[in-house]
């Protein structure tokens, strides 16, 4: 269920935040923008910056002193124009280059700010054992649920996403696994891949057969007793289901 998803997606961040902040941090960070690259471009942006606004005031200064030294014929009016005309130019293209520097960090720690608030709002909770409404409103943007990978299929899967307030997506980091757990993995990733063939296979009969409708029925009571599941877990939250449904968003 949804709920439980959120649920234990908390629990999940909260029980790494509290193992290591600073780590926790740039994990968020990663997901929204490779952090640690990003610091090390933001450094170069900065001192870019601070090197461009430099130039720019001393071409200021330059071009002051080349038209006093026009007015006062230490150099000729063509050289001055020449020199001026280089400046100007220069002058253009570092100011295009600043605004450019100064919307590009103000927007890194913007996002910065943005994973700091996240991890503020979740030290304000000891635990996660309940969610409550207040909860799923203080933390959740959006949660998107996407078409089953099998269409008919009652076991297959369905990709959800949930979308938080400050951060975005998330989604915990994968540990890194042996070349024999890996190897594991595959083999049953192929058999859930033939399961859910022969149970793709079964769906296509069952339509070309007219058995489709008849599948459905039977399951129709066990689907009801999910929905009446569901509802007492919302009621149970303090959760009106028009909120919920407000939450969750179904593919188009």
């Amino acid at each position: 269920m949804v709920l439980n998803l959120i649920q234990s997606t908390i629990q999940d961040i909260k029980k790494r935040l509290d193992e290591d902040n600073e780590a926790f941090l740039h994990s968020i960070q990663n997901e929204m923008e490779e952090s640690e690259k990003m610091e090390m471009e933001m450094e170069k942006k900065k001192t870019r910056l601070t090197d461009s606004t430099n130039r720019l005031k001393e071409l200021e200064r330059l071009m002051c002193r080349i038209y006093e030294d026009m007015i006062l014929e230490k150099i000729p009016n063509t050289r001055y124009e020449i020199l001026n005309n280089q400046y100007e130019t220069e002058q253009g293209e570092l100011s295009k280059e600043i605004d450019g520097l100064e919307k590009a960090i103000k927007r890194y720690e913007k996002e910065t700010d943005r994973a700091k608030k996240f991890i503020r709002l979740i030290e304000r909770y000891d635990n996660f054992d309940e969610l409550t409404l207040t909860i799923i409103n203080e933390f959740v943007e959006k949660i998107l649920v996407h078409e089953r990978d099998r269409k008919g299929s009652q076991t297959a899967n369905q990709k959800v996403e949930i979308y938080f307030n400050f951060i975005g997506n998330y989604e915990p980091p994968k540990e890194e696994l042996s070349e024999e757990e890996m190897q594991k993995l595959r083999e049953e990733e192929e058999k859930e891949r033939e399961r859910k063939d022969r149970l793709h296979q079964n769906y296509l009969n069952r339509k070309a057969n007219d058995k489709q409708k008849e599948y459905e029925d039977r399951y129709k009571e066990k689907r009801e007793q999910l929905k009446q599941e569901k509802l007492k877990t919302l009621k149970k939250s303090g959760i009106p289901l028009s909120e919920y449904k407000k939450l969750v968003k179904k593919e188009a």
